[in-house]
């Protein structure tokens, strides 16, 4: 018994150090296969990994982590257990820069075509851009982190500014909400002689009017800040001789739809602003009352009536005679009166809110003897354009597909345009065609002149991925660059069938331009878009085009800028053109395109097709492209789309 144990016990030992034996061989082989695996795929990786890991923590919630999408896909393929080497890295890095290739004849200003000034200035433009991008990538540019405004402070709930200290704007920090007024006191100047050689070559017209507007933050270098209310009395009237009151709104410099009072009051029957109609009727010149109060007396008497006792006011408005006008902020519109009598009031139009009227301005034909507002927001939030970026994976863009897309567009933005590029994001890029990657949809930008725009742009497009910089200083003139940008992008990096052209105040109803471009036969060269026959260059004034930039009397047709589509033949043969130095540059890209166009239809038949849904200024119904769109009309108009079997705008009444 005590021998079959000793056997026993023995056995088992044997079998242990077996186990054993063989857990060590196990260990040796995975090890060594192991260290050559680290050592190819290098630490630097896991180091960077582990970098962006702690960055990206700071930033999203776990929730947002697990839901993490796949990066971009690189320019090449690489398996997994190939080594990244330097030339690699280098083309992964560059997926945030455009493709474009510029040497140093690129802009060279002796050539027999196009302006030598603009080659000139998109020389030094592309020089200094070059030099910006490097110090970006270095790590030289550190970003201004920016002091949260009006977050600890809070505003003021009136303001009183007497008229020896009024300077032409007066700043409403947290802006206007429901139930705020302003007061203004004053008094318009006499009328004044003015040449106007449209209305009269010899007799002068005389003219007295101002204006009185609620004024936005700057949204772009350059451009004069968003006027959200616009009220313009004209003593003397304009083009009509009759007083008028013009109201409207602008933004991004284009004006809205005008409303006119002129005298006649609106029709109760219609649109009302919080019950109260839009304009007020006051006396007009043509209106002879003498004569129509002795008819109606003598009708009166006659017929045996009680004349009914009506009151008649004269315009608002007199020269020379002071007045006390108040504007106020009622839940439909903004309403005015002046001496204490409703004139007009004009509903609020989508994009522009109470809070974004941060300035009220006076200027014209006027004599301020004081302003006073009431009942303010003492709290507003930051007005930091960064601010407007809402980091979540939510928003990124799937990768890129293996094979080529259909439709590709390419959207002009601009540095610091942070505001409109997440209002794409969250509005037409959403689009099913774009998130399952058929469509793709990029931003283009150059660099801008402030370098902590530049390093928070970095940073979008690095999280994003939505973004190509193109290295060059922002300039208007040069837009056109980034529009041949778009060609190598939508020819080089996705293949697509065919290149759409935009801007980020367009909306773009993706599936409609999708469908308008499938029309054509696949196997014709197109380019379709609002198309403009028989213009010609403006020789004069803010939008002068001198000879040696157009020597030409026409241009040749062309579609509005704000969208277009061509076929990847048309946008083939611009990249290789411009690669070769043999296209021409003009300042207006839209033009460009045209002549591009032009060149190649010299060569292969291209059908040109006019569509007015193609919108140049603002929405129309059934709209393809929508213009001049704010950060919230977009949302609007997706949110319409998303609501509704027929594409609606946002504009108000």
């Amino acid at each position: 018994m005590k021998k079959k144990f000793e056997t026993l016990v023995s056995l088992t030992r044997k079998r242990s150090i077996q186990f054993l034996i063989g857990v060590t061989v196990l260990y040796l082989v995975l090890f060594t296969v192991e260290i050559p695996f680290v050592f190819r795929t290098g630490f630097g990786s896991i180091t960077q990994d582990f970098v962006t890991t702690q960055h990206l923590s700071r930033l999203l919630s776990e929730e947002n982590l697990l839901q993490k999408e796949a990066p971009t896909r690189p320019f090449k393929r690489v398996s997994q257990n190939a080594v990244l080497g330097p030339s690699q890295l280098s083309r992964r890095e560059l997926k945030l820069v455009s493709g474009l290739v510029f040497d140093d004849t690129t802009f060279d200003a002796t050539r027999k075509y196009g302006s030598s000034e603009l080659y000139k200035v998109a020389k030094h433009a592309l020089d200094s851009g070059l030099t910006l991008w490097e110090e970006l990538k270095s790590g030289k540019i550190k970003t201004v982190i920016e002091k949260p405004e009006n977050r600890t402070e809070s505003c003021p709930g009136s303001i009183a500014v007497p008229g020896s200290g009024f300077s032409g704007v007066v700043a409403i920090p947290c802006g206007m909400t429901l139930g705020s007024h302003v007061t203004v006191v004053a008094k318009p100047k006499p009328a004044r002689a003015v040449f106007d050689s449209r209305v009269s070559m010899v007799k002068p017209i005389m003219v007295s009017q101002f204006m009185v507007e609620l004024q936005g933050l700057e949204t772009v270098d350059g451009e004069e800040p968003p006027r959200i209310f616009y009220f313009n009395p004209r003593l003397k009237g304009d083009w009509s001789w009759k007083p008028v009151i013009e109201l409207n709104t602008c933004y991004r410099m284009q004006w809205g739809t005008s409303l006119r009072c002129d005298g006649w009051k609106s029709n109760a029957d219609e649109d009302t602003v919080d019950g109260l109609v839009k304009c007020e009727k006051w006396i007009r010149d043509d209106e002879n009352h003498e004569e129509q109060s002795k008819a109606t007396w003598w009708l009166s008497r006659l017929i045996g009536r009680t004349k009914k006792v009506t009151v008649d006011w004269p315009f608002p408005f007199s020269e020379d005679k002071l007045f006390v006008l108040t504007l106020s902020a009622g839940l439909e519109g903004y309403h005015v009166t002046v001496d204490g009598r409703h004139i007009v009031s004009f509903p609020y139009r989508t994009g522009f809110t109470l809070e974004d009227a941060t300035g009220l301005s006076l200027g014209g034909d006027i004599d301020v003897h004081s302003i006073f507002a009431a009942s303010l927001p003492s709290t507003h939030p930051s007005f930091a354009p960064q601010r407007h970026l809402e980091l979540s994976t939510r928003w990124l863009v799937p990768p890129l597909p293996e094979s080529g897309v259909e439709l590709f567009i390419g959207i002009l933005s601009a540095g610091n345009h942070f505001a409109e590029r997440m209002a794409v994001r969250k509005s037409w890029m959403q689009h099913r065609l774009i998130k399952s990657s058929k469509v793709v949809a990029r931003f283009f930008v150059a660099l801008n002149s402030r370098k902590e725009v530049n390093a928070e742009l970095k940073k979008e497009a690095e999280f994003f991925g939505d973004i190509v910089i193109v290295p060059y200083m922002d300039n208007y003139d040069l837009v056109v660059l980034k529009t041949v940008a778009i060609c190598e992008y939508g020819v080089h990096t996705v293949s697509a069938k065919y290149i759409m052209k935009g801007d980020d105040d367009t909306f773009v109803r993706v599936d409609a331009v999708v469908d308008e471009a499938r029309k054509v036969p696949h196997d014709m060269t197109f380019y379709i878009g609002n198309i403009n026959y028989y213009h010609k260059p403006m020789r004069y004034g803010k939008w002068e085009v001198t000879y040696e930039e157009w020597p030409e009397e026409d241009y040749p047709p062309y579609a509005n800028g704000p969208g277009y589509i061509i076929s990847a033949d048309i946008a083939r043969y611009i990249v290789c053109e411009f690669e070769m130095h043999k296209l021409r540059l003009f300042k207006m890209e839209d033009v460009s395109m045209g002549m591009w166009v032009e060149q190649f239809n010299s060569s292969k038949p291209v059908i040109y097709i006019h569509s007015l849904k193609f919108c140049q200024f603002g929405c129309i119904e059934d709209y393809h492209t929508a213009h001049y769109q704010s950060p919230r009309q977009m949302l609007c108009l997706w949110d319409k789309l998303q609501k509704q079997t027929r594409p609606q705008c946002c504009n108000m009444r």
